[in-house]
């Protein structure tokens, strides 16, 4: 089951989370969050395993974004 760990404002926002999240060896997932016509500019939920939710947040809150 995957969780719901951050809600990006848009796709570039959501890609840097991606990026510091895999750096440190988690499994994560993109998906469009609200109205799908803004494209990249819409919101993004950051989504990883269920197991994993607990880490992301600890790396989340040690990153400044």
């Amino acid at each position: 089951m995957w969780t719901v760990v951050y809600i990006a404002p848009n796709r570039t926002n959501a890609e840097i989370i991606k990026e510091i999240l895999s750096t440190e060896g988690l499994l994560v997932m993109l998906r469009a969050a609200g109205i799908p016509q803004f494209g990249d500019s819409g919101a993004v939920e950051v989504l990883v395993p269920e197991s994993e939710a607990e880490s992301a947040h600890e790396i989340l809150d040690e990153v400044d974004i």
